[in-house]
């Protein structure tokens, strides 16, 4: 069964820009669930600019929800996350000034970094995840640090789909890699820039088998409400 993971940074992005304290994402967490959401996405950035280190620790700390906890490899920031002990952990890059996540982790650089990580982690029994972009040798390498899942960065693909341009060279290389991390024994997770068309045309990917979505979701919610934005999302992935 394919799952649907709703990320509420955004919720935290409205709330902060009056410095107050609505509206409060411990219950849009507990709403995006109420709605459809299999779990929700937060991450927890060094700038702090969304999710607070107080909202991480009462989202995690909620009974019965799935919590995914984006953080960087900085290590005060993986310390953060395992004394929160969220159900799931994705490692993603970080650049302070970048408005969102620019792409996949540079798995080669950092391999010898990643793995101590994975290993921490793994230790506290919480599923690991890598933020990757679509290529090969980014799915061997996960599987050489034996992370439990990877998460292909759909960022590329998805303004494809959207200023409608030829997407067919991507979204082969998301389905090679779909294809290999699955055979590998890794669980193959999508997320970045996915609004209701890009997810319909993954869905002809089997193998992958959770879709992160946030931004879309949030924005579309102002028009529409988010239960029925959710709904139509979970519609399309349990087509």
């Amino acid at each position: 069964m394919k799952r649907l993971g709703v990320n509420i940074d955004h919720v935290a992005t409205i709330r902060n820009a009056r410095g107050e304290f609505h509206p409060d994402p411990i219950f849009a967490a507990q709403f995006v669930k109420k709605s459809g959401a299999d779990s929700v996405t937060i991450h927890l950035r060094e700038d702090r600019r969304h999710i607070k280190d107080i909202d991480a620790k009462k989202i995690c700390s909620l009974k019965g929800l799935l919590v995914n906890l984006e953080v960087s490899t900085n290590p005060s920031m993986i310390k953060n996350a395992l004394q929160i002990r969220p159900n799931f952990i994705c490692i993603v890059p970080e650049k302070r000034k970048e408005i969102t996540t620019e792409g996949g982790l540079d798995l080669k650089k950092n391999i010898f970094k990643l793995k101590k990580i994975i290993t921490k982690i793994r230790k506290k029994k919480i599923r690991t995840s890598l933020f990757i972009n679509p290529s090969i040798s980014n799915i061997k390498i996960s599987k050489s640090l034996k992370a439990d899942c990877i998460e292909i960065h759909t960022g590329n693909f998805a303004n494809l789909v959207k200023t409608k341009k030829d997407y067919s060279k991507e979204f082969k290389k998301i389905k090679d890699c779909s294809i290999l991390a699955h055979n590998l024994g890794i669980e193959v997770h999508v997320g970045h820039g996915l609004d209701f068309k890009a997810t319909k045309i993954l869905m002809k990917i089997k193998q992958i088998q959770e879709f992160n979505i946030g931004h879309f979701i949030i924005g579309e919610s102002i028009f529409y409400g988010i239960t029925k934005v959710i709904r139509n999302f979970k519609k399309i992935i349990r087509s």
